[in-house]
């Protein structure tokens, strides 16, 4: 079965987001990687301020679940990361209770576009922007013991 499991590129703050995602969802970090690991390249040195950017590291919420991230470094040709709302993440939580639950430590510092409400399809739905620029939808069943 194919996993598809999101990556975001950060601009030097992949740490600190990633830090804060697990404070919300909960997971481990099986593996975190700087850019100062790589093999030295005496043709393209890296330059001193890059070298504790994540180049990349991954969060397991749960088996199947992993949201990946790096710091995006524009000396090998990476443009700087820019959330523009073409990508948006899709939490299904199990009921209301746990929608509430991720909503309330995932909202801190967001921009709410749509607060947790039973929207017109049947679902209870609500969408931010978080603190990072990274755009949320979260969403479950109003009556889960009906699914």
């Amino acid at each position: 079965m194919i996993k598809i499991n999101p990556y975001l590129n950060f601009n030097g703050n992949c740490l600190e987001a990633f830090e804060f995602y697990k404070s919300v969802f909960g997971g481990e970090f099986p593996y975190l990687s700087r850019y100062k690991d790589m093999p030295a390249d005496p043709d393209h040195p890296l330059p001193k301020e890059f070298e504790d950017r994540i180049m990349h590291m991954s969060l397991i919420i749960e088996p199947g679940n992993v949201l990946m991230g790096a710091d995006v470094v524009e000396i090998f040709g990476q443009k700087p990361a820019a959330f523009n709302g073409n990508v948006e993440l899709m939490v299904n939580a199990a009921n209301k209770a746990e929608l509430d639950a991720i909503w309330a430590k995932l909202s801190a510092g967001a921009t709410v576009n749509m607060p947790p409400e039973e929207a017109f399809w049947g679902d209870y739905f609500g969408a931010l922007t978080d603190k990072f620029g990274v755009k949320w939808m979260l969403i479950c069943p109003v009556h889960p013991e009906q699914n």
